[in-house]
């Protein structure tokens, strides 16, 4: 037995997988007159590059959650080749590919496979490469890397992105048990206390698929990536996110249909237009029985039967009063506060 290993084997949580390290750190407290040594488990931050046949090469910045890699890979009409039903680096890989708009769908696919001699590198075959049309291509992606450019650049990324449906319904107590759903699929965070996370749901408001990583673009990318290697429809469907709200969140979201986007933290400015545009409910500070709808809140129950006349006509028409010129929101109209015991 190693050093590491014999550390695992004394560390509560530690995870031995590859997804996180045991790191030797001094810890310091209030109540206690010196430094105390203590063997601390922390995430895994890797490359992993994505080689698309023809289009470009892409350097992630992520985290291996589920450990090293298994030989695996994809071929249109077969599926998943290999033991593991959902590889999650093909999942990364595919997710991202589909968030950048390089592919539409797994059908733009003709193979995805780990390079044998790099299992760091996923190579990818297009059926048409030369239809794609790309914002950026040979590129390092660090682990909080989103979109890059000017405003104008930023909001022509969304230009061509339909507005999403309009079939999800919520109840503020929704929110509280898919929140709990996706912390108790958080173990790489209950061990490290260093990745972000995100979970899709359905129409049914259940959970079906999660994924952990460092950075919280990857998060989202893997289980998108998750959903669509294994042929789930992703339009009717909602993602909630342990992170903030950014513009480049939202645009995922939106171009993987999401109705509703739920997160732990607050919004940007960038992030309330693009969902406002796009026809998406965004939720910030969804914590306990509280949760605040910036967009879009004729989805949520609460919202739809608030006590104010004026705000509840407006929201069934998905719709906001006193809009603007600009066609924004009111600051004041936008964020709807409730309690599940409403």
């Amino acid at each position: 037995m190693n050093a590491r290993d014999d550390l695992c084997t004394r560390v509560p949580g530690c995870d031995s997988s590859g997804a996180s390290r045991i790191v030797i750190a001094n810890r310091l407290s209030a109540d206690c007159a010196g430094a105390v040594p203590a063997a601390c488990s922390v995430v895994e931050e890797d490359v992993l590059t994505i080689d698309v046949e023809g289009v470009g090469l892409y350097s992630l910045m992520w985290t291996p959650a589920e450990g090293a890699a298994a030989p695996g890979g994809f071929v249109a009409g077969e599926g998943v080749l290999g033991e593991v039903a959902l590889p999650e680096r093909l999942a990364l890989a595919l997710g991202f590919a589909f968030t950048e708009g390089i592919v539409s769908g797994l059908s733009d696919i003709a193979t995805m496979a780990l390079c044998p001699e790099r299992p760091d590198v996923v190579r990818m075959r297009l059926f048409a490469p030369e239809r794609v049309i790309v914002k950026r291509r040979d590129v390092m992606m660090t682990s909080a890397c989103g979109a890059c450019g000017g405003r104008e650049a930023l909001e022509s990324g969304v230009a061509d992105l339909p507005r999403v449906g309009d079939t999800l319904r919520l109840a503020g107590a929704d929110f509280a048990a898919l929140m709990e759903g996706m912390r108790r699929r958080q173990t790489l965070y209950g061990s490290t206390g260093g990745t972000h996370a995100a979970a899709v749901f359905s129409a049914e408001r259940q959970i079906v698929a999660a994924a952990e990583d460092l950075g919280r673009h990857n998060a989202l990318d893997k289980v998108i990536g998750k959903c669509l290697l294994r042929g789930d429809a992703l339009a009717g469907c909602g993602v909630v996110l342990s992170s903030r709200l950014s513009y480049e969140m939202v645009a995922k979201a939106a171009r993987a249909g999401f109705e509703v986007v739920a997160a732990v933290s607050a919004p940007t400015s960038l992030a309330i237009d693009i969902a406002e545009r796009l026809g998406i409910t965004l939720c910030g500070f969804v914590r306990g029985d509280r949760a605040t709808v910036y967009t879009h809140p004729e989805r949520i129950r609460e919202c739809v039967s608030g006590s104010d006349p004026m705000l509840r006509r407006a929201r069934t028409r998905g719709d906001a009063p006193d809009r603007r010129a600009t066609g924004r929101i009111p600051e004041t109209a936008m964020s709807v506060r409730f309690t599940t015991e409403d």
